[in-house]
């Protein structure tokens, strides 16, 4: 009995509905057909061009690893095949880096029709934004943070304690070390727009300056590739002060 009511139910909704009311089924069905289609347009070309970048970037490899072996020096690989798997891994980060405004801009395009044009033009600033702020936590990280980390390790060598950098583990250290500061240097763009909607303000951050102090020296143990606590300090203390910083941003030019 009930099963027959409830078939009876769903085809007199199905008789009562309008043309109209089917057509905006069709059309909410097709958009979302659309969605996933646009969807999987930007993340080809995304891929595409990380591939394309990893590609270029292998032409170069040998340019690039001296680059990043800079600041230990000499290095040495362990297995035959080590030396390879790295250069591909060097490459594939490269390429993922030089590639990251074309893939920020794929994720820009495929949010941009749902967007206010007020939102659009917030969004052609924070985009930009973001990238440089990235790029600037990586530069910062490889020339004042990643040599005073190596000299730190590298300090403990002594007459019968010689230091053997394998070429491979050396890459992970430095990605390991690296990409944080990218993430990290995000923190004021994050608190400028959480002002900007009313979420913070100067006088809720610097109350909450105590607790950000534990936290940064938490992310530090969470994130950093090393245990000790010299790794530690050299990720919390950046935290620390690009806090600050957004506290006078906040405070003085948003007025918040």
């Amino acid at each position: 009995m009930s099963e027959e009511t409830t078939e009876t139910t769903y085809e007199e909704y199905v008789e009562d509905r309008t043309p109209k009311q089917i057509e905006e089924q069709q059309q909410g069905n097709m958009s979302l057909l659309r969605h996933l289609d646009e969807l999987r347009t930007r993340l080809i070309s995304s891929f595409i061009a990380i591939g394309i970048c990893s590609a270029i970037s292998y032409f170069f490899v040998e340019d690039i690893v001296h680059f990043i072996t800079a600041p230990a020096g000499k290095l040495y690989y362990m297995q035959p095949a080590e030396a390879f798997f790295t250069f591909l891994k060097v490459s594939l980060f490269s390429g993922f880096l030089i590639s990251l405004p074309v893939i920020l801009y794929n994720v820009w395009v495929f949010f941009l029709p749902a967007l206010t044009p007020k939102e659009k033009a917030t969004i052609g600033i924070l985009v930009p934004a973001s990238v440089l702020l990235f790029f600037t936590g990586i530069a910062f990280s490889y020339y004042f943070v990643l040599p005073a980390g190596i000299k730190f390790f590298l300090g403990f060598a002594s007459a019968d304690l010689q230091p053997l950098l394998s070429i491979g583990k050396y890459l992970d250290f430095v990605v390991a070390f690296l990409l944080p500061f990218g993430f990290i240097f995000e923190l004021p763009l994050v608190i400028m727009v959480l002002a900007k909607i009313g979420l913070v303000s100067s006088t809720f951050l610097r109350k909450q300056r105590r607790m950000l102090i534990f936290l940064s020296f938490v992310i530090g143990a969470v994130i950093s590739p090393t245990p000790d606590m010299f790794s530690q300090t050299m990720i919390a203390v950046p935290i620390i002060l690009l806090y600050e910083i957004s506290i006078i941003i906040v405070r003085f030019i948003l007025k918040k």
